[in-house]
């Protein structure tokens, strides 16, 4: 006897072909395509096309054998879960202790330093990989919708739905977002204020991805770059020797906050890529880099706006106990609300 599968708000508005390989990942595409073009799977009682765009409410009558098919094949994690359950559990508790937002579209995690937001080589654990235990009861799996460095820690948002992340991107895309970031740096600028205004560029003979993509400033106007503004405040300083960063990106480029700082004469500590040796810490405050997403303010995909702040990393808080910095400094330095 045929079953039946009502799309659910997760799948509205994706091709069937894309249904299947979500819901079916063990059928092969020759396979769904037999069915199709025998007509064994239907949509709303009409013969089913691969093209086809799928809408909330739809009913798809799909064939017995399929359940033969859903067994075949487990994904790779939840055999190796099914293995190993206390490392599944484990990887389950981490995942979630990330978690400092939740609702029925939205997750925002709060990412360590040194995890990496999505795979690479060499990579066995990142945020990406983590997603499968942050469903909390949905069928389908979150999706990033932007990243962070894999040594920048903070403010990480993650659609938990279809149109959720069509809209996060979509505002993300528009610069319907702000991120303020928060840094700590060797030395203090000349200006407490202003926009750093530098392209920035791939150097030459670099990987794409990873810890040896590497960028470099350029002037405005350079046809090999991509134009770049972060504006900036010095929040506090310590003798001369470090200054607190708050940091609001106006455009989205690779490593671009890291850039611009170091273009100061003030690198952020712990950033020896671009700062090398002058990046480093001292005393109390640690080798790692010190550069934090604090904070985001973005459209919601349900209404309204999604305000969340995420709280400094261990050795960061470390840092700025030693220095003697207050957070609540921060408060209104780009307009309304705390950074």
């Amino acid at each position: 006897m045929a079953d039946t599968a009502r799309i659910e708000t997760d799948d509205n508005g994706i091709r069937l072909d894309r249904w299947f390989r979500r819901h079916y990942p063990a059928l092969g595409h020759g396979a769904l395509e037999k069915l199709l073009r025998t007509g064994q799977v239907r949509l709303d009682g009409r013969r089913a096309k691969a093209g086809d765009r799928l809408a909330e409410g739809q009913i798809l009558r799909l064939p017995p054998q399929l359940k033969s098919v859903q067994n075949a094949v487990r994904p790779q994690s939840t055999n190796s879960q099914a293995k190993h359950p206390q490392a599944g559990e484990k990887e389950r508790t981490f995942a979630q202790s990330l978690v400092i937002h939740k609702d029925s579209s939205v997750l925002v995690l709060n990412k360590p330093s040194g995890l990496a937001s999505q795979g690479g080589s060499g990579l066995t654990r990142h945020v990406d990989g983590l997603l499968e235990h942050l469903t909390f009861g949905k069928k389908q799996r979150p999706r990033l919708v932007h990243r962070l460095d894999r040594d920048t820690s903070g403010v990480l948002v993650v659609a938990r739905t279809v149109p959720a992340a069509a809209a996060l991107a979509r505002s993300l895309a528009q610069r319907d977002a702000q991120k303020i970031y928060w840094a700590l740096v060797k030395g203090v600028p000349k200006r407490k204020s202003g926009t750093i205004k530098l392209a920035l560029a791939k150097e030459g003979g670099l990987g794409p991805h990873g810890r040896d993509e590497k960028m470099v400033a350029k002037q405005p106007g350079d046809k090999s770059a991509q134009y770049a503004l972060t504006d900036y405040v010095v929040v506090d300083q310590a003798g001369g020797e470090y200054a607190w960063i708050a940091a609001r990106p106006l455009t989205g480029r690779t490593h671009q906050i890291r850039v611009h700082l170091a273009s100061l004469g003030t690198p952020i500590v712990g950033d020896f890529k671009y700062g090398g040796a002058a990046a480093k810490g001292a005393g109390e405050i640690a080798d790692t880099l010190h550069l934090h997403a604090r904070s985001i303010d973005i459209a919601h995909p349900d209404g309204g706006r999604l305000k969340v702040t995420a709280p400094l990393p261990p050795h960061m808080a470390k840092s700025w106990k030693f220095l003697g910095f207050n957070e609540s400094d921060a408060r209104g330095l780009f307009g309304k609300g705390k950074p």
